[in-house]
């Protein structure tokens, strides 16, 4: 009877009131360039976010839907959990409504802490020192004395680092010199400086004697002598012999934060060599004694994740086999998002943009969250055409688990994808910030936006390439995975490495090209400066326009600065009040006293061409370009670099915007817009197309171009079937990755190249230009 009654009730139920909100909401959002914009994204779907560089996908995208998200969740905590937590600022916007969790997957470079290794930054290495505590021969005890980080697992010698330190002493000081006479090379080291003064002061050493004389106790004073209080002119000082000095100024920072000219000085006089005691394993005797199957945890972290995974799978054991299923599916997971080639001791810090994010990606692979809102940055970078249909299939993957995946892209293989895409612009800055589209990727091509017209742009083979002035010899390079490769790279010409993540491309570039060949090298790591740097700081474009304010007022340059004698005393010359609120969200906001302007009002009366000094930072790149380019306020040197930041394709962004707002290819370019002043001969930049929306693309073609013919030799490493159409020369590493990878698989001319289709590369160039 009841079965007969389910049958004949063939009326659907009443839609339930939780099924309509499938639509996150935003209204008039004003974060950054964006001006009011109100678009409605569909819930469990993908959605491309597109636009040229710098026309708010960004600030849509994570400044306002991710931000607000992660905001009201850390609403949900105890004001005492708040204390410990980020402070966030409500996003400039009237409505947002439908929101999920958002999990960010970005590609901030993961922690360069030294003690950071993949397998550290997932759950891999816990799991691991868990499986070799309970199963390793003879165990060394619980997990945490298989820890190079804890002193209960660590070598004693180089305290779990892996390598130690050597100085090289011809670096430090001329021995034929007296230290009066400026014998000390070291940077900040000048011979009437403090840092001399308190040497030749102490009575250990004679300051007029050369280095070369001194005898056995004045040369370990001089260079070894522990902490010691002297009496230098009436003032209480603490000696400290040369060489324990340059370890804590020098060594004990990361090497990155350094100031390049101190970084150079590192290098020359610091080489890295593995612990002689751990053989560089970072961990004590006992655990490298303890073994499972003859292999040890140093050795397993060693191995390529996918022969690692293998490797467990071997392990049958019932008393961790909870723990070894979990762990071999981290493992899986590795190789299943192309990361296989890496190893559990490859140090974090070393993996690219795009590595780091896919990294990131496995933890969420294996949830079991559904209904979470996942935001990705343009997830293809440093992907190989190849495998950017891999990327795409975890990207649909995480959406028909039911998950809404917010994406922001520029390459048509995964704008191909999206269930429904959503077009910034116009342009890019002021010339941005409106919504040109909204539908599906069909309707797009249709459309007649900038991103619908060239979503099928294909670049043409050139006619004819470049000749090479000279040739840069690589003679067995074995740097990382690379297998005894020999390479002769051309010069004056435009050369394109190419090949599938892991197949040895940055090893060959950046580890085996001789230093000493002119090299600008130009990579997409963050730049190094507080939220008070910016592009005009960090080109050098400051100082040039400084001048002609205080020469034309005939006042002080140091007054046109928002970091010295011109800033507003309310708020230093930030712009805003951070107000810290103890256990809750602080808060940052505009100084009144300076309407967010951070110079002192006083300053803002001197004027140059009409404008003053907070007008001229507020202008974007190329408004400042025409007006230091002619007229009363014709500056030439602030001219020079304002062109070379519109070469590179910077026109929109505004002279005092903050570094920290950058994106990672936003970052490249101005870094090689920065170097482009240079005089090196060879330039090597890391895919120079990231964050470039496909009409920007061929610009960046130009400048390649340009660079090229003003005698430089250009080494790009790419992926963008654009660049290496373009290029006069390409070399293909592969057949794979990591040790599958490491060899020289094809070199020649891109027509070649096409012509043979005889690697992963060769197939997809020639599909991509239609050969």
């Amino acid at each position: 009877m009841l079965s007969k009654a389910i049958r004949t009730d063939t009326q659907s139920p009443a839609p339930h009131n939780a099924d309509s909100h499938d639509l996150i909401r935003v209204q008039g959002a004003r974060e950054n360039n964006l001006k009011d914009v109100s678009v409605e994204i569909p819930k469990r779907r993908l959605t491309v976010f597109t636009g040229v560089s710098g026309s708010g996908k960004s600030s849509l995208v994570f400044g306002t839907i991710a931000a607000e998200s992660q905001r009201l969740i850390n609403e949900t905590y105890s004001a005492f959990v708040q204390g410990f937590m980020p402070t966030l600022a409500r996003p400039e916007v009237d409505l947002l409504e439908g929101l999920t969790t958002a999990i960010i997957v970005d590609q901030e470079r993961m922690g360069a802490n030294s003690r950071s290794t993949v397998g550290t930054a997932t759950d891999a290495n816990a799991m691991l020192r868990i499986v070799f505590s309970r199963l390793g021969e003879p165990s060394a005890g619980p997990s945490f004395h298989y820890s190079f980080n804890l002193p209960a697992g660590a070598c004693p010698r180089c305290e779990g680092m892996g390598r130690v330190t050597d100085i090289d002493l011809t670096q430090l000081y001329d021995a034929s010199k007296s230290l009066n006479e400026g014998a000390i090379t070291i940077p900040g080291y000048t011979a009437d400086g403090w840092m001399v003064r308190v040497f030749t002061a102490s009575g250990f050493v004679d300051g007029d004697k050369p280095i070369r004389d001194y005898n056995e106790t004045e040369l370990h004073d001089f260079l070894y002598r522990e902490q010691t209080k002297v009496k230098v002119e009436n003032m209480n000082l603490t000696y400290e012999g040369l060489i324990p000095r340059v370890q804590k100024a020098f060594l004990a920072k990361d090497k990155e934060a350094l100031q390049p000219h101190i970084r150079a000085f590192v290098d020359r006089a610091v080489t890295f060599t593995a612990c002689p005691e751990c053989g560089g394993t970072r961990l004590n005797e006992a655990a490298r004694s303890s073994r499972i199957k003859g292999v040890n945890i140093a050795e397993a972290c060693a191995m390529q994740i996918s022969d690692l995974a293998k490797w467990v799978r071997g392990i049958d054991d019932v008393s961790v086999a909870p723990l070894l299923a979990t762990l071999q599916q981290t493992l899986d997971s590795f190789v299943e998002i192309g990361l296989g080639y890496l190893s559990l001791d490859r140090p974090s810090g070393t993996l690219s943009g795009g590595e780091a994010q896919r990294t990131k990606m496995i933890r969420h692979l294996g949830s079991s969250l559904t209904d979470v809102t996942y935001v990705f940055d343009e997830p293809t970078t440093g992907l190989h055409p190849h495998d950017i249909q891999r990327m795409n299939d975890l990207l649909l993957r995480l959406r028909d688990k039911g998950n809404t995946v917010l994406v922001v892209e520029h390459k048509p293989e995964a704008i191909a994808v999206a269930d429904h895409v959503v077009d910034l612009g116009p342009g890019a800055g002021t010339a941005g910030g409106t919504v040109c589209f909204e539908g599906t990727v069909e309707e797009l091509r249709a459309s007649g936006t900038l991103t619908g017209r060239h979503l099928d742009d294909r670049a043409s083979l050139k006619e004819k390439v470049r000749t090479p002035s000279g040739t840069l010899e690589i003679r067995g390079a074995t740097s990382h995975n690379l297998q005894n490769v020999d390479v002769d790279i051309p010069l004056g010409v435009l050369v394109v490495v190419t090949g599938v993540a892991g197949s040895g491309k940055s090893s060959l570039v950046h580890g085996s090209i001789p230093a000493g060949a002119g090299v600008v090298s130009i990579d997409q790591g963050a730049i190094r400066g507080s939220r008070r740097s910016n592009p005009a700081t960090y080109t050098g474009l400051l100082d040039p326009i400084r001048k002609a304010f205080a020469k034309a007022n005939g006042v002080k340059p140091a007054l046109f600065s928002a970091n010295s004698e011109g800033a507003c005393p309310n708020c230093n010359g930030a712009g805003v009040i951070y107000t810290d609120l103890a256990m809750m969200a602080g808060v940052a906001t505009t100084c009144e006293e300076c309407e967010g302007k951070r110079f002192q009002a006083s300053v803002l009366d001197h004027h140059f061409g009409g404008r003053d000094i907070s007008q001229v930072l507020a202008m974007s790149v190329s408004e400042a370009e025409q007006f230091f380019g002619s007229g009363e306020a014709r500056t030439p040197a602030a001219h020079a670099i304002l062109k070379r930041l519109v070469d590179v394709g910077l026109g929109y962004i505004s002279l005092g915007q903050p570094l920290t707002t950058l994106s990672g290819g936003e970052r490249q370019r101005l870094k090689l817009a920065t170097h482009m002043a240079e005089k090196g001969g060879v330039y090597v930049l890391d895919e120079p197309t990231t964050g470039l929306h496909l009409a920007d693309v061929e610009q960046l073609l130009g400048l390649l171009d340009r660079l090229v013919e003003s005698g430089k030799s250009v080494i790009v490493i790419e992926h963008h079937q654009a660049v290496m159409a373009h290029a006069d020369w390409i070399i293909d590493l592969g057949p794979g990755a990591g040790h599958d990878g490491g060899r020289i698989v094809f070199q020649g001319t891109p027509a070649e190249l096409v012509a043979t289709r005889s690697t992963l590369t060769g197939e997809h160039l020639a599909t991509y230009v239609g050969a």
